[in-house]
């Protein structure tokens, strides 16, 4: 996983794409995200904000990477860009369809001065289709896929706002999985650079399986109807004693035996699954009536280290403070700037990257136009024309 060799020109801004150039940063590339001199990316001022007035979203996913001011509205704009993508690997571009084409730096464009280029072009859906041109955010992307309509426990209730940005997220993240696939088959020699057209609608989509398959044939899935969205009693949650909740998840037979066990209900055993209604609204609420009588500590205390397959149900701050997740290090303490939600992954080697502060707007443009073969005059003249913005190496 050690990217360290890999230069990644960042086009995006908000949240899917600096989440996806994030990732390839933590996997050690050396990330330059481009901003227009005038404000650069509006998530830096965006709320909420940190203590120090900065976006938090900002601050969660632009760590360690190279903040350069350049713009390519202009033509010196885009021929300084053309000399970065020349020796870069990656260009990553978040914009709606056929702005990169119109600025002149798009992926035909950027192969003229570099045949091995990955261009990554991450959309709301898509750069074909007829709603590629539509504006989005991850909530659009989200119900157009399917999801917000799954969110409910019936179709009595109105669909729910997912707590998470999932399309931001999942697109990011297929961007980056989509990134290092073409830059390993470069190097595997089975291609040369490579187009990938990312679609936050069907990243979503492709989170769908496991009720997408019923659609498909026609069984027309439904809130509250299938085995992940609340059919059953034994895959559900429930409120304990103290207003708190706990989830359920015995979806085996055996987890579920030994559920009864421990709650000494064994004439639940054979209503694990049941196609009567009426009997699964009964176990349902005898098991809320159940885990009613405890707090959730409580029931923690008895039911956690036994196969039962239940898990508390956390805040946001309850999840970063467990001392599970800071054992797996998924929380970062320590060096550079306050913590982070690291790298969902525990490897021997080759993430090193994404340790460094987040970048100020144009902080490093005088050090990245050196390293690129730009001499100070040059850059002089960038900045006299307005091209880049003042910076602060």
């Amino acid at each position: 996983m050690d990217l360290s060799s890999i230069t990644v020109l960042d086009l995006s801004q908000l949240l899917p794409g600096p989440y996806g150039t994030q990732l390839l940063a933590e996997m050690g590339a050396d990330v330059i995200k481009i901003e227009q001199p005038d404000g650069g990316d509006y998530s830096r001022y965006t709320e909420p904000t940190m203590d120090s007035g900065q976006g938090a979203v900002f601050t969660a996913v632009n760590r360690g990477k190279e903040s350069v001011t350049l713009d390519l509205k202009c033509d010196e704009g885009r021929e300084a860009f053309y000399r970065l993508a020349a020796e870069a690997d990656v260009v990553f571009e978040q914009f709606r369809p056929g702005v990169v084409d119109r600025l002149g730096v798009g992926y035909e464009d950027v192969s003229e001065y570099n045949s091995e280029i990955v261009y990554c072009s991450l959309s709301g859906y898509g750069q074909t289709g007829p709603y590629r041109k539509r504006v989005g955010h991850d909530l659009n992307y989200a119900g157009f896929a399917g999801l917000i309509d799954m969110t409910r426990a019936d179709e009595d209730e109105r669909p729910r706002l997912p707590g998470y940005p999932i399309g931001d997220m999942a697109g990011g993240t297929f961007a980056a999985l989509s990134i290092v696939g073409a830059l390993l088959s470069r190097e595997l020699g089975s291609t040369g650079g490579n187009y990938i057209d990312i679609s936050m609608t069907d990243a979503v989509l492709s989170f769908s399986q496991a009720v997408g398959v019923l659609a498909m044939t026609g069984q027309n899935p439904r809130p509250g109807k299938t085995h992940l969205t609340g059919k059953y009693p034994c895959y559900d949650v429930y409120e304990t004693a103290d207003g708190r909740y706990l989830t359920l998840a015995a979806l085996e037979p055996k987890f579920w035996a030994t559920l009864c066990d421990e709650l000494d209900k064994p004439h639940l055993l054979e209503k694990h699954q049941s196609g009567d209604e009426a009997v699964r609204t009964a176990v349902r609420d005898e098991l809320a009536e159940t885990f009613r009588t405890k707090d959730l500590a409580a029931w923690e205390d008895q039911l956690g280290d036994v196969d039962v397959m239940i898990g508390r149900v956390n805040t946001p701050q309850e999840a970063l403070e467990d001392p599970h997740l800071r054992e797996r290090d998924v929380i970062k303490t320590g060096g550079d700037g306050p913590q982070r939600i690291g790298f969902p992954a525990s490897v021997q080697q080759g993430l090193d990257g994404g340790k460094g502060p987040v970048p100020d707007l144009g902080e490093h443009t005088d050090s990245v136009f050196r390293r690129f073969g730009f001499d100070d005059e040059e850059i002089a003249s960038l900045r006299d024309a307005g091209v880049v913005g003042e910076s602060a190496d």
